[in-house]
């Protein structure tokens, strides 16, 4: 059998019996030139009827599909495959989107020290998406500041509340900010169980709603990477920590009872390989395990609403946003190439790093914020030896018990290439700098030489997030910059379009062009489910102009 050929190199061979319907043109044909199969797939709104005329299967989006049925007309023509509409407001979970006052089921993922910053969030807020503002490493005069400007625009937001074992006071007060500030939407990052302020967090000022329903102002979307992690959000907050708020007067006793009856977190995103705290899971084991979870536990404890779960780490290309949407995500979140644009809120040589970045060109490194117990981040190796170097304080913390037990040729090594200074010079600075933010770290290290040596390799790692950053050039071979492989496909994706140079890629454009490229694929894989073999000249997914995407999405 000869393979049906169609206009724009698109071939199929189905047998008689494979035609899913008949085709008819409209009474008043359009006038237009015939569409190719490339622009038919990126007319989103419109169908796609894949028609058989005389042998050639040519894209049609006018006329009418008759599925199922005898043959209505003598002009009627077989048709060989059909493609609904689809557009990006219908990917994911449209309840969700409607709760949180989105028009597109896609979230920027907070990166720390603002480098989500607040200029992204508004960007993404005025464009129907949420961004969350990266609160984690900043003083909390900063964050606050951020708040006051991110609430004056009446856009969605949320900021980002990091687990810190190490600070716990800082938790702390970045809750009581919250908290006083109204902000209603965190998300919870990095925490490897659930902690009391996590709790107070979401249960203040739960009541019950005039209807009868349990109302919760505050929401927590946790980004989870294990199935424990995930259970502990999904399921109501401990009972010692009810206990203990009612205890303190934090909250009444019969608030306690409400908050036992409703999820710590309704969302739950699966973080798979991403950049900064990750263990590198992949997307497809992790999120299906999570999506049955939160149905086994829905019914468990009984909620009255589904949980959900998202899908982060990896995303950043229309290929990556399409398979999460597949498995049934409710939304994406896009990081690392969020990172790269204009936006972010770090420097442009970090950009310019960034957009050569390949795949292969990322590794874990000691992380600043937990390095006594041994917790790793992703971060970028190409250009910068700070991978290396944070590994071999690690290495060095792990098998001395102070700064003066280090061997003195290893220690000028570290004080020329690393510090730049003596090491006592950095312990008092080191010290200096916690008298103020948490007394009780220096008291610590003033005691416990194997503390004090931590705070310093601990000066480094956080240092070297500043300089990048801050694009401090004579100290970029130790730029800290947090980055998952998902970078390396975007710069894929992106080569030769007008997504390619650093200047081009603001965060609108970037999510648009993902977002729109999901629904075009989508549309692909309902014609490959019917035997349309699609070429890749044929597949339209390349990045566009922003002004071209919007009439598409009108």
């Amino acid at each position: 059998m000869r393979p049906y050929q169609t206009r724009g190199s698109v071939s199929a061979y189905p047998a008689e019996h494979s035609y899913i319907g008949w085709w008819q043109a409209a009474p008043s044909p359009r006038q237009d030139q015939p569409m190719s199969l490339s622009e038919a797939l990126r007319s989103i709104h419109l169908p796609v009827y894949m028609v058989n005329r005389n042998g050639n299967i040519l894209p049609e989006s006018g006329g009418n599909g008759l599925m199922g049925c005898d043959k209505p007309s003598d002009d009627a023509l077989p048709l060989a495959g059909y493609a609904p509409p689809c557009i990006p407001e219908n990917l994911g979970d449209p309840e969700f989107c409607a709760e949180l006052g989105l028009r597109y089921p896609y979230l920027g993922g907070s990166m720390a020290k603002g480098i989500s910053s607040v200029a992204m969030a508004e960007e993404l807020g005025q464009a129907g998406m949420l961004g969350f503002f990266g609160a984690a490493g900043l003083p909390l005069a900063t964050v606050e500041a951020a708040i006051d400007r991110l609430a004056n625009g009446n856009l969605p937001y949320g900021c980002n509340l990091i687990h810190s074992p190490q600070e716990p006071d800082l938790e702390e007060a970045l809750v009581d900010l919250f908290i006083r500030k109204g902000v209603h939407l965190v998300e919870a990052s990095a925490f490897l169980a659930l902690t009391l302020s996590l709790v107070r967090y979401r249960v203040h000022g739960i009541h019950r709603a005039p209807d009868g329903s349990i109302s919760t102002p505050n929401r927590i979307i946790a980004k989870v990477s294990r199935e424990e992690l995930a259970t502990r959000f999904f399921s109501p907050a401990p009972d010692k920590f009810l206990r203990e708020l009612v205890a303190s007067g934090t909250i009444t006793r019969e608030q306690a009872e409400l908050a036992a009856q409703v999820p710590m977190a309704q969302e739950v995103t699966a973080e798979a390989d991403s950049g900064g705290h990750t263990d590198n899971r992949p997307a497809n084991t992790l999120f299906p395990t999570l999506l049955s979870l939160a149905a086994r536990l829905t019914a468990t404890h009984g909620y009255s609403r589904k949980l959900r779960v998202g899908l982060a780490g990896g995303i950043s290309t229309p290929a990556s946003a399409v398979s999460a949407f597949a498995m049934g995500a409710a939304y994406i979140m896009v990081g690392s190439a969020h990172q790269a644009c204009v936006e972010s809120g770090t420097s442009d040589v970090v950009r310019e790093m960034l957009a050569e970045t390949r795949q292969a060109d990322v590794t874990m490194a000691p992380a600043a914020d937990m390095f006594e117990m041994g917790v790793t981040v992703q971060v970028l190796k190409r250009g910068t030896m700070f991978p290396m170097r944070a590994t071999k304080l690690y290495e060095l913390y792990r098998s001395y018990g102070s700064l003066a037990e280090i061997p003195p040729a290893e220690l000028e090594k570290l004080e020329k290439t690393m510090f730049h200074a003596p090491l006592e010079d950095i312990w008092q600075a080191t010290r200096a700098f916690f008298i103020k933010r948490d007394p009780r770290q220096a008291e610590r290290g003033d005691r416990d030489p194997k503390h004090r040596m931590a705070l310093v390799f601990r000066w480094y790692l956080g240092q070297a997030a500043h300089w990048a950053k801050d694009g401090e050039l004579s100290r970029k071979v130790d730029y800290q910059i947090w980055c998952g492989p998902a970078m390396g496909a975007f710069n894929e994706w992106a080569s030769a379009s007008v997504l390619e140079a650093p200047a081009q890629r603001k965060v609108v454009s970037v999510a648009l062009n993902i977002l729109y490229g999901a629904a075009v694929l989508t549309r692909v894989n309902a014609l490959r489910c019917q035997g349309i073999r699609i070429t890749p000249e044929n597949l339209p997914t390349k990045p566009l102009e922003i002004a071209h995407i919007k009439e598409y999405l009108r």
